[in-house]
């Protein structure tokens, strides 16, 4: 599909037609491919590469720009053709807050942040852990020699078990196809998003393991005090991928999420 600018965006999709559609919106120096097999079977799942990253085009710009993140949401949206959850997990909660704050809730069922930033600079929504703290700024630099550590070991600690062996090297090799010029730009933006969060009149769940060292479970604590009426769903022991670390009861929340909101929408 291709975006408001002119930009292509690769979007994976997967599942029964007849599914819930939910649109996964990925992380930071993250892929599509980052979300593993969730909904398999049980939702239509459109999982979208963001600009820069995974199959998706790298364009020179327009990655600290609200408008062009609303707009690559909304282009998938559109590809969907009909009301869907957008999952946001990690930066892709900000990519949420960039829709919302331009389209308001037009499109979306529902809202699920999975260990979720909504703000970034210095505001409670974009609290972020020891391991991410650690990365920066080493994990934006152009220099190979100081970015590939920062990068290895950041990698290592997005689960509550560190990855290893060649699961760690798997992993790693999405943030390295990420260019660093886009890695850096991602982190160049302030945005404050209270306001956003308060207007939200969709159904929203947010998700948080509380091992997370990457994103902090204040950012969550902060999304879930000012979204009326949100749910919450905290995952003991697990760290910033409850996607991949316990993945069916994960899938199994998100799909009776789903199904409970689009069917609401549809019959609204």
């Amino acid at each position: 599909m291709t975006a408001g600018d002119g930009t292509a965006l690769a979007c994976h999709v997967s599942g029964p037609e007849d599914a819930p559609p939910v649109v996964l919106i990925h992380g930071w120096a993250a892929a599509a491919s980052s979300w593993g097999d969730v909904g398999s079977g049980q939702l239509r799942t459109f999982a979208l590469d963001l600009r820069g990253h995974g199959d998706s085009d790298r364009p020179v710009d327009g990655y600290r720009d609200t408008e062009t993140w609303a707009g690559d949401v909304a282009a998938v949206l559109d590809a969907v053709g009909a009301p869907a959850v957008l999952v946001g997990w990690s930066y892709g909660g900000l990519v949420i807050t960039d829709y919302l704050r331009r389209h308001g809730t037009a499109g979306v069922a529902g809202i699920v942040l999975v260990g979720a930033i909504t703000e970034i600079g210095r505001h409670p929504g974009g609290h972020v852990g020891p391991a991410m703290r650690a990365a920066l700024p080493a994990a934006l630099s152009e220099d190979a020699d100081v970015a590939v550590p920062a990068l290895l070991e950041l990698t290592r600690r997005m689960t509550a078990t560190p990855l290893d062996g060649p699961a760690l090297q798997s992993a790693l090799s999405i943030p390295l196809s990420v260019p660093p010029r886009v890695r850096a730009a991602l982190f160049q933006r302030d945005v404050e998003s209270a306001e956003v969060l308060r207007s939200v009149d969709v159904p929203t769940l947010i998700v948080h393991g509380t091992a997370d060292s990457v994103v902090d479970l204040r950012a969550s604590e902060y999304a879930a005090g000012l979204v009326p009426h949100a749910r919450t769903r905290w995952y003991e022991g697990v760290g910033h991928m409850p996607f991949v670390e316990c993945v069916e009861d994960f899938t199994a929340d998100l799909a009776t999420f789903a199904r409970s909101v689009t069917t609401t929408k549809a019959g609204s």
